[in-house]
Parts: structure tokens; sequence; C-alpha cells
């Protein structure tokens, strides 16, 4: 989705717990389990951490929840609560009374399904001018094993938010321009996450833990990992590529300054996404994950909060923000720092 810089991402807020979990406390070694540690919330819900990554972003904003239109709340993992919605909790936490609350459910990509359909919105309704996305999970005992429960990843704790709204309307200094944002699927690997289950009354009925490496196994044992890889690697480069062509940025250009990665396992990365992405653009590589872990639906977000967090872009420079999700979803966001902010309007 093109944007021509018609959105900007007044600020940005990252929630992570103050525990780490390292690859030592589970018998495992950086090497090995592809991560030195991962963040792991021993009490706070994940709503609550979404609500703790929205303040962060409005106060460093100077917006307060009454100014949201809509808020878009991402999640892959249980939320705290059965058949109850997360995204009204946020809402209301945050004094966002006019907000129309929304649900995002795409696993892993729900993040960047959100910033893109927030960004659609803002471009779309004219009523639409101040817009949040968040994103949330918790993988904790007994339903998950963050550490054994999937292949090529081990999941961390931890929520990110990010605020829009419409350039000219109420930038930030901080704040970045949203290019493009572009989006791929390849549903023929929903199979991956069901495998040769039959469909289930109730949730985790087929076992104690959802154990996604025992799906995804029976896939690759029925499908070859040379068919997985392949369209992995087609996907990958189509939606890099559509988001760059999308945002008018060639994949050379001394300006992309970064590319941020998705919080996979080291050897995930190593395998599929540094030799591709290396072809595709010059951009130096962005790993933010080795001490937090794959946050769920939050990576992409995430990313995008680390490039401002840490003041990584400088005026006029460029970054590509990765994410993916089992289905299989990749989306890839195009931002950049713009050389001068414009003063905010009076709320």
């Amino acid at each position: 989705m093109k944007t021509d810089a018609r959105i900007t991402i007044a600020a940005a807020g990252l929630w992570l717990p103050p525990r780490r979990e390292s690859a030592a406390d589970v018998g495992s070694t950086p090497q090995k389990a592809g991560y030195d540690s991962v963040a792991v919330s021993d009490d706070t819900a994940p709503p609550d951490m979404a609500v703790h990554a929205a303040t962060t972003a409005l106060e460093s904003a100077g917006w307060d929840g009454g100014r949201l239109d809509l808020l878009l709340h991402a999640w892959a993992y249980h939320q705290g609560h059965d058949y109850w919605s997360a995204p009204h909790y946020v809402a209301d936490r945050l004094g966002a009374a006019r907000a129309l609350p929304i649900g995002i459910q795409q696993i892993c990509n729900g993040g960047g399904a959100a910033l893109q359909t927030a960004a659609a919105h803002l471009l779309a309704d004219a009523g639409t001018s101040h817009a949040l996305v968040t994103t949330a999970d918790r993988f904790c005992a007994p339903g998950f094993d963050r550490w054994r429960g999937d292949l090529g990843v081990s999941y961390g704790d931890g929520a990110s938010a990010l605020l829009l709204c419409r350039t000219g309307t109420a930038e930030t200094p901080r704040g970045l321009s949203l290019l493009a944002i572009a989006s791929r699927a390849a549903s023929q690997l929903e199979k991956m996450n069901r495998g040769q289950d039959d469909f289930s009354p109730a949730a985790r009925s087929n076992g104690e833990q959802v154990d996604v490496r025992r799906t995804k196994k029976a896939y690759l044992r029925e499908h070859g990992v040379a068919g997985f890889r392949e369209i992995e690697q087609d996907s990958l480069r189509s939606v890099v590529t559509a988001a760059l062509t999308e945002a008018g940025v060639p994949g050379d250009d001394p300006a992309l300054r970064w590319c941020v990665l998705p919080r996979l396992r080291t050897d995930a990365l190593e395998s599929s996404y540094l030799p591709l992405l290396g072809d595709v653009t010059t951009a130096k590589m962005l790993d933010v994950g080795r001490t937090t872990g794959h946050l769920g639906a939050g990576d992409l977000p995430a990313g995008i909060a680390e490039l401002m967090d840490r003041d990584l872009l400088e005026p006029g420079e460029r970054a590509l923000v990765l994410g993916t999700g089992s289905g299989f979803t990749w989306s890839c966001a195009v931002v950049e720092r713009p050389m001068a902010a414009v003063a905010e309007e009076p709320a």
C-alpha cells in the first residue's frame, strides 16, 4: 500500500517486563537456543501490557486517549479471558471513549496487519484523524512452552504501540513518515499450525499445551522442507520488493540505513532471511530480538519503536521493518525520518 508519506507515526511505545529467562536457565546455550534470553512477564496480563505501551506513546506525543478515533489491538495468544474483547478494555483504560476498538487476530503478523489497516482508515475516512495500534502477548504456562513450543522461534512477552495521524495534522519532532507498507500471504501454509488434527470443540482440546512444533513437523513430513522454503523465499522477496517499489525507494539507496529483522531464532534468520535480504537491499541488518525473544504479534511495530526510541534514523534516512506470522503472512513497512517536522496543531 502506497501512502506517499501521507501517514505519520507520531510516537511509539515498547513495554517489556524486567525479567529475562536465559538459554542457560532452560539447560541450553545461546547458540543452540537462538537467543541469549527471552522476556518473561510473571503477572502482567497482555491487555495491561498494551495499556502500558500505549501510555508511553501518548505521553511522548503529548496526546490523551480522548483524542483517538480508532484503536486496533493485535495479539497471537490468550489475552486473559474467554469470549471477551481486549481492544475495548485497552480503549477504556486509556480513556479513548470516542475511539472505535477493533481486534486484529492474524497470529504473529498482527502488528503489521493492524498498521496497514490503520493507515487505510486514515487515508479513506476523513472522520478518522488519530489512530492507535497496540499489540500484546504473554506466552506463559500452563498453555504454552515459550522455548520448545515452536520451530524456528522462541517467545518473549511484551507489548508495542504506535500512534498514527495524517501528515500535516499532528506530527511530533521524532515522528516517522510511513512511505509504504506491503503484505503477502501464502494461505496454503495454514496447515502448518493445524497438522493432521481434527477441528476441536474448545481451546487446547487436542493437548494440554499449544504444540506448533508437532503440527509443523506433520506438515513438513507431508509436503517437504524444500516446498516450504521456496514459498517462504518467494513471499519474502515479493513483499520487500513491493514495499520498496511502492515507497519509490531503490534497494541500494544510500539513505536506506536499516532493515529491522523479525525476532526469529538466529539460525532461522541466517538461513532464510539474511542471504535473500542481502540480495534485495544494501541496508544494514538490525537484529533486536536476541534478548527479548519473538514478541508474538508485536515484532513489526516493536521494530519501529526501536528505531524511534534509540533515535537510529537521521533526518532523511529510511528503514525497512519486517514482520511475519503463521498462516502465513509477511509484511514490510518503509519508514522515513522527515527532513523537518511540522508543528503540531492545537488539540
